[in-house]
Parts: structure tokens; sequence; C-alpha cells
């Protein structure tokens, strides 16, 4: 299945927020979206995630697929414990025999079988994330977008759920969408890095992470933005 925004403009008002982006996404890669903060990422995502109109442009096979959302915040169901907020998107998906050996498989590999009944209230920031992404992971779609899921962490926090997330990538078959500043984490994380200008907002560049001069060329246009 290919994946592809193409032409995309989106006004806010009179404010231009996308210029024609165009962007192919690989089937079950991560293409990480970089760009300075408000330049349209999260607006993009939102548009692919079907939560809001574009003004002009096409979106090709995305409409088929159920898409999992990662947000900045966790969005975890606060009356619900983990097991039960991962029990969420599992019934009526998965046979419901399975539901419990399913969670107990994951939170297992990902070191958190112990935090099995423990509510929202209870969990570090940190912690919270790591359940909202293993929850996105758990819900049986195609593709998984993520929006800046690391920003409010602290350095060790934000260590420990880049680690859970590699795991889960390297057990899970998704396409990842992953929206962030930072050229560490796109280094890190994507097989794609497609570079967005500030507003209005079009693909500076596309990056291949594998390249030697990788980084080099990622912070050349970055320094070259206004």
């Amino acid at each position: 299945m290919a994946y592809k925004v193409e032409g995309i403009i989106k006004y806010y008002g009179d404010l231009k927020v996308l210029d024609k982006v165009t962007i192919d996404f690989e089937p079950n890669k991560t293409t990480c979206i970089l760009g300075p903060s408000g330049c349209g990422k999260t607006t993009l995502l939102n548009i692919i995630a079907g939560l809001i109109p574009m003004d002009l442009g096409q979106i090709v096979g995305f409409d088929d697929e159920r898409i999992s959302y990662v947000f900045q915040e966790d969005r975890l169901i606060k009356w619900k414990n983990v097991k039960e907020n991962l029990e969420f998107v599992l019934k009526g998906n998965v046979d419901k025999n399975q539901i419990e050996i399913i969670i107990d498989k994951y939170l297992k590999l990902v070191s958190l079988e112990e935090y099995k009944y423990y509510y929202p209230k209870d969990l570090s920031g940190g912690m919270k994330q790591r359940v909202s992404i293993l929850r996105a992971f758990l819900y049986p779609s195609s593709v998984l977008l993520m929006d800046e899921p690391f920003k409010s962490l602290d350095v060790k926090s934000k260590s420990l759920v880049i680690e859970f997330f590699k795991e889960l990538r390297s057990v899970e078959n998704k396409t990842c969408i992953l929206v962030t500043h930072n050229i560490e984490e796109a280094l890190e994380l994507g097989d794609k890095i497609v570079i967005l200008t500030q507003k209005p907002t079009r693909v500076r560049k596309v990056v291949d992470k594998n390249i030697m001069a990788a980084r080099e060329l990622i912070e050349s246009y970055f320094k070259m933005m206004p």
C-alpha cells in the first residue's frame, strides 16, 4: 500500500499554513517530519488523520486504513487502569479470550507488567506516555501517527520512552509518521527525514538517514531557515 499527501494547502482564515506539501511515506517505515515549532506539522498530521479538512490537495492510501494517533499529551482514560486502557483498543478487534494474553505479553516485553493495575494519576509523565504508545501499537492499525510524543518529557524519561518505542517498532510492522522539531529524535528514529520550512510551510528537503552526511545536511538546512 502506497501512502502519499500531494499538493496539500491549508489556510486558517487568511493565514496560509501549508503550501503545496507533497510527501511519500514508505510502508512499514518511520518517516520523521522535522520542522521548527509552529510551522504546521501538527496540522498536517490532523489532515492525514481526517480530524480537520484541507483546502486543496490529495491524500492517497490513508482513507482505507485504520490509523492510531499518539498525541503530545497522554490522552489515557483517567478512570481506567493500565490494563483497562489497553483493553479499550482490543475489545471488538481481537478474540476476547486472547485480550489478556496479548496485554500481558506486551507489558512484559516493555517491562511494564508491574503497573498493570495502576491508574494514570499514579504514573509519571514518562510512564503515561509509554502506556499511550503501547495502546497505539496494540490498536489493529496499519498507520501510526505521533505528534511530538517526547516533547514534555525530561531527559531521562525521554530516553526511556524512545527505547520503548524502538522495542515496539522492532516487533510491530506499522507505517509510522513522527512529527518532531528535534534533529536528534529524527536521526535516531526516522528511516526518512522530511524537513519543512517556516509558514507558509513547504517541503524543503527529504533526507535518507543512512547517508553519511545526514546530520550535516539537516543542520545546514535548519541554519538557513529565517
